[in-house]
């Protein structure tokens, strides 16, 4: 039986960035790597929240990115 083993992890915190030249709302994005794998959703959205306030942007969506390998 195989099983999941984390090896990376990335909190990623999408801002919006205005409107392009359709009106249509453009996104950037904010990675930061080397998150510990075992830092929980909790720990994630304080790190957020002390974040967002130093940026000009509006925040959208905050996402985390894990890298896994899957062991035989």
């Amino acid at each position: 039986m195989a099983v999941s083993q984390m090896i990376r992890s990335q909190l990623q915190l999408v801002f919006e960035s205005g409107p392009d030249s359709d009106g249509e709302i453009t996104y950037k994005n904010k990675n930061f790597n080397n998150v510990k794998t075992e830092a929980t959703a909790d720990q994630l959205m304080a790190v957020t929240n002390a974040l967002v306030p130093l940026q000009e942007r509006t925040l959208y969506s905050v996402e985390r990115n894990d890298s896994s390998v899957l062991v035989i």
